[in-house]
């Protein structure tokens, strides 16, 4: 299954743990795997997600003809060492200003592929996102 979402992975417990980040065109995206690079993420796609079941777990890995590359908006498409793949433990959704964030959510799941694994919703502009995303990473994506 192809999806329109970005790839990023940190590693967390000596495994490479990816979120999977979904949002609609220019929700931000790009934008926050790019600042996450910066808190020690790696890239492994970028607008479209080759997402695929493995024994039973998901990954996640990015299309041939877009491996490596991420849009950097009014900069262009740049080139950065990525990784091939990635076990997909978290799914982010990208929430706009008028949206609401729980400040203390519950832990929900969001199925994909027929696999449960932990969902969170961010605004991807703040400040703060890519090091809440290092926090989510550590809290909930150890547990799928």
């Amino acid at each position: 299954m192809i999806l329109h979402a970005g790839l990023i992975a940190a590693h967390a417990a000596g495994l490479w743990r990816g979120v999977l980040i979904e949002g609609a065109s220019g929700a931000g995206k790009s934008d926050l795997a790019l600042r996450a690079l910066g808190f020690g993420f790696r890239l492994v796609a970028d607008d479209r997600v080759v997402v695929f079941l493995s024994a039973g777990r998901l990954y996640g890995r990015a299309p041939a003809t877009l491996a490596g590359l991420i849009e950097v908006r009014g900069v262009g498409v740049l080139n950065r060492y990525p990784l091939s793949m990635a076990r997909i433990v978290l799914r982010l959704r990208l929430v706009g200003e008028g949206e609401a964030v729980e400040r203390m959510p519950e832990e929900s799941d969001a199925p994909l592929l027929g696999v449960s694994i932990p969902s969170l919703a961010l605004r991807p502009f703040e400040a703060s996102a890519p090091a809440k995303l290092a926090a989510a990473i550590e809290h909930l994506g150890g547990k799928a």
